[in-house]
């Protein structure tokens, strides 16, 4: 019997998964860490803790399963981070990551610099904060002294690839994400790269999803229990592996994760680019295929929040019966009508970046009444991260990308309620499927294939995902909600002039 893993390196935790070639789930273990917020819109973490996550994860998975049945390792995780190391190798700084909002000046200067027509061109996506190039610009223009010493630029998953293989590597999914790789041919931008003065030699080699880009080492074998010389598979960052682990290998299947962003990622044979630049078109993990993709910062976050900030009593309930406290928090929202009577949620918690590239929005309610209470205010979140979502689906769809269904997947997936909001706001199906493994079991389907359990991404994820339901839009709520994202979308163009200006106050 064969087995493959997949790993994910995570921005709470690191997750690994074993499964058959069948798909069944045979084994998984979690290690979490912390994030750090030194400074206000600043998201960073110590890549040392990734490292000891990953072993722990990878040790703990091996005392469950037959190591001897392992037949390859899949790489994932999330996207952006920079992780900057000098020339032996050792990490120069804590890591910034996605959700990082600092580099506001440095996309100002790329976009300067290079045009932002220019830079669509040349690697098909705008300048956003979230990128990996406005990080390296920042520590040149912030930390010289850490920039000099630079050697190799790596991303979360890819340090951890070299920390299991000593091979520099990425896939070509997550250099998508770098706003340095020439999406359209699958390569690094020379000519970005020159542009901004960054050196092309402290980017990795790319790789197909699912080319095997080195073994793992006798030190990684001793510390994981797992066979040295193991196969070490591309695949690719979180939202690329997550589309494969939903089966979003072909036209006109799009999944919706709620996870703490929220994606939007739909399949495309060919290069799709949004003239505006209002969502990403990176390569996908499929080898050959590309993918378009719109990201809300603070989804399931936005619930999260929610409930660590306002919902102690249903915490305590839930912590007395051993329920999960979102049952509460959702069930309550259901009490609610459509439109939480005139309250609208902004889950701009964290900034935003589908449509709007903004990281100075901040979230608000907006509408409230006497009359509204928490049952009002939890819905009016839900359907705020419901809008939020449609701005991407509504763009995708404009770009000529079919979208005949949504796979739901993420932890905010698991409520019907949630998912029969984003079908009726979304004006699409919303289908659950058989796993919800997210990007680890994705990162394994692409070591699968490259290990020859099958014989290709289509093909495994054909015979191993299958739908389990389906929630059809209820027409009476679609046209409902019609009118509420219009008042949603307006609120935005409204309370953008403040964002700065109250940015710039608490700086």
């Amino acid at each position: 019997m064969g087995i493959v893993l997949g790993l994910d390196v995570g921005t709470s935790g690191t997750k690994a998964i074993a499964m058959d070639a069948s798909g069944k789930l045979l084994a998984s273990a979690l290690v979490t860490y912390p994030l750090h917020s030194p400074k206000p819109n600043w998201a960073e973490q110590d890549p040392g803790d990734w490292e000891q996550a990953a072993y722990s994860a990878l040790a703990e998975l091996a005392t469950k399963i037959n190591i001897s049945d392992v037949k390859g390792l899949g790489l994932t995780g999330q996207m952006h981070g920079s992780v900057f190391l000098d020339a032996d190798n050792k990490v120069l700084r804590p890591a910034i990551l996605w959700c990082d909002q600092r580099t506001a000046a440095q996309c100002d200067a790329i976009n300067s610099q290079v045009g932002e027509q220019k830079l669509l061109e040349l690697v098909s996506n705008p300048a956003l904060t979230g990128f990996t190039a406005p990080k390296i610009l920042w520590l040149r223009d912030n930390e010289p002294a850490v920039y000099e010493r630079v050697k190799k630029v790596l991303l979360p998953k890819d340090y951890i690839r070299f920390c299991l293989t000593g091979e520099y590597a990425t896939d070509v999914a997550d250099a998508s994400g770098t706003l340095l790789f020439d999406v359209n041919n699958r390569t690094w931008s020379k000519e970005l790269l020159s542009l901004l003065k960054i050196d092309a030699d402290w980017m990795p080699p790319s790789y197909e999803g699912t080319e095997v880009t080195g073994k793992l080492s006798a030190a990684a074998a001793q510390k994981t229990g797992l066979p040295e010389g193991l196969p070490v598979v591309a695949g690719g960052g979180d939202c690329a592996a997550g589309g494969v682990g939903c089966g979003v290998v072909r036209p006109g299947v799009v999944s919706a994760s709620l996870g703490t962003s929220g994606v939007v990622f739909a399949f495309s044979e060919d290069v799709h680019t949004d003239p505006e630049g209002r969502v990403h078109t990176f390569c996908h993990a499929v080898p050959g295929k590309w993918h378009t993709m719109g990201v809300v910062l603070s989804a399931g976050g936005a619930l999260q929040w929610y409930r660590d900030a306002l919902c102690a009593e249903e915490r305590a309930v839930a912590a007395q019966t051993g329920r999960d406290p979102y049952e509460y928090i959702t069930a309550a929202a259901a009490q609610a009508p459509l439109g939480a009577e005139g309250l609208l949620f902004l889950p701009y918690l964290t900034g935003e970046r589908t449509p709007h590239k903004d990281p100075f929005a901040k979230a608000a309610w907006v509408g409230l009444s006497l009359r509204h209470k928490k049952p009002h205010m939890a819905r009016a979140v839900l359907e705020g991260v419901a809008y939020a979502m449609r701005d991407s689906l509504d763009i995708i769809r404009g770009m000529g990308i079919p979208a005949d269904e949504v796979r739901a997947s993420g932890g905010g997936a698991r409520s019907p309620f949630w998912r029969q909001i984003l079908a009726d706001s979304g004006h699409v199906p919303m289908v659950t499927i058989n796993v919800d493994e997210g990007p680890a079991y994705g990162a394994a389907i692409l070591a699968s294939v490259a290990a020859g359990l099958h014989d290709s991404v289509e093909g495994a994820c054909d015979a191993i995902i299958h739908e389990t339901d389906r929630l059809q839009p209820i027409p009476e709520h679609e046209k409902a909600y019609d009118g509420w994202f219009a008042e949603y979308q307006a609120l935005y163009t409204a309370l953008a002039p403040a964002y700065r200006r109250i940015a710039e106050k608490i700086e």
